[in-house]
Parts: C-alpha cells; structure tokens; sequence
C-alpha cells in the first residue's frame, strides 16, 4: 500500500550565517549534532514514516549536500534556487513544484530537528494544510506565529502581534489533495508579482480565501529545536541523545 504521504521536502538552500564557521563549507543541514547531521535524521524519520521520494531546495553548497545524500535508497531530485542569496524560501518550495507532481507531501526546514511523532500527527489531520504548531506563550518578534482556533489556523506570520498569538509554526507541514495544487498556484502569484522576499507561511495565510482548510496539528509535547545559533546548537546536543 501507497504511504499517505509519499514526498518529503527539505528546504536547505539557506546560507545558515549565524553558525559559521561551522557552515563555511557545508549548508546547516549538514551539521553534526549527536553523531547525526540534521538532513541525515530527518531522511531517516522521514523514511521511517513510509515516504518513498525526496526533494532538495538546494542553494548553498549544493554540491555537499549532493555528496551527503549519495547511497540514500530512495529517489532524490534537486531543485536548486539560483537566488538563495537574495529571495526567501517561497521560491525555493515554488521551484520543487514540478517534482512533487501534484502528489501528497512533508515539508519541512533543513534546520529543524523534530520527533517521529510530529509526521504521524499531520498525517491523521483532514485534508488541506496541517501545520505543526507549538503552542507556548513568551513569543517574540523572530517566530513565525500563528493564531488559530478549533483546530483551524486562522492567520501566520511574522507580523503578528505575540500577545494575541496561540503559538508558533516549527517548519513543518502537510500539504495534500486540492491544497497542493492552490498552494503552487498562490506561490507562483506572488513570485510573478515580485513577491520573492515572502516566506512560504506568508503564501500560507492566502489559502483559505482560496477554499483550502489550514490545520493546526498540536505538537508542544514533542520537543524540537530551529537551528539558527550555536546557543540553539548547544542546547540541541544535550537534548538528541534522549530522543533517539
């Protein structure tokens, strides 16, 4: 039988400045926490959650990323933003369009460490959009926060206001039937349009005036880690190894 989901998708285009010099020759994706790189345990989970093809938003150093996913036993295609240095992640997801095909998928952020659990929870959302959402107070202007209610995502964004705010999108999602072909079309709408400063959430919020359900997928017992500093590095490495 077909898994549900049969794509995964991993942004690693970015440059990941903020961890240098440890990403000097490599994208963050690639480095090692708990003997493990971050793209390395997310294939895993992802493969271990039945996904059967994988597709790289390549940039940064694509050719190390290339070299990392040799041997992996699964199709992997590699769709590379020409113009990492200058746009945001809506184009770099926009240009993975025509391997996803029109097929269920995973999204998630090349920088993201995450529980098995999390992909089993999006899994059993309705059709539509589910977002992994973590649902805390204490949020910044730096989070990518959203408001949501009965289970529904009602807005996301940066912009919004933290005190009004449920929680925060971790960077990772599922996207499926109608939901994947409305989301293209409102990526390529804005990236015509010169849109292409918008993170992938900001083309997000647009859905519903388009018909498509967003749902808010409660993940805040799980644990996950956005690997944007060596603080944030630091405090993953004392966290993995109880995970597994």
């Amino acid at each position: 039988m077909a898994a549900a989901t049969p794509v995964g998708v991993i942004l690693v285009a970015g440059v990941g400045s903020r961890l240098r010099p440890l990403t000097n020759d490599r994208p963050k994706a690639l480095v090692d926490i708990g003997g493990e790189t971050i793209l390395n345990r997310a294939v895993r989970l992802l493969l271990e959650a039945g996904v059967s093809e994988l597709v790289l938003a390549t940039g940064y150093q694509e050719d190390a990323v290339r070299a990392a996913m040799r041997g992996c036993p699964i199709p992997v295609h590699y769709c590379r933003n020409e113009a990492f240095e200058r746009t945001q992640n809506s184009v770099s997801l926009w240009l993975c369009r025509e391997a996803i095909a029109g097929r269920p998928f995973f999204k998630l952020d090349g920088d993201l460490l995450f529980r098995p659990e999390a992909l089993r929870r999006l899994d059993q959302a309705p059709p539509g959009l589910a977002v992994a959402i973590d649902f805390r107070a204490g949020l910044g202007a730096e989070e990518m926060k959203v408001i949501a209610c009965n289970g529904r995502v009602l807005h996301l964004g940066k912009h919004l206001d933290p005190a009004a705010s449920s929680g925060e999108s971790i960077g990772l999602e599922r996207v499926n039937g109608v939901a994947v072909l409305h989301l293209f079309h409102a990526l390529e709408e804005a990236i015509c349009s010169g849109e292409t400063s918008l993170y992938y959430e900001d083309v997000y919020a647009r859905l519903p005036a388009k018909g498509v359900d967003l749902w808010a997928v409660n993940v805040s017992d799980l644990g996950w880690y956005e690997v944007d500093t060596l603080e944030d590095l630091n405090a993953a490495q004392a966290q993995i190894a109880a995970w597994g």
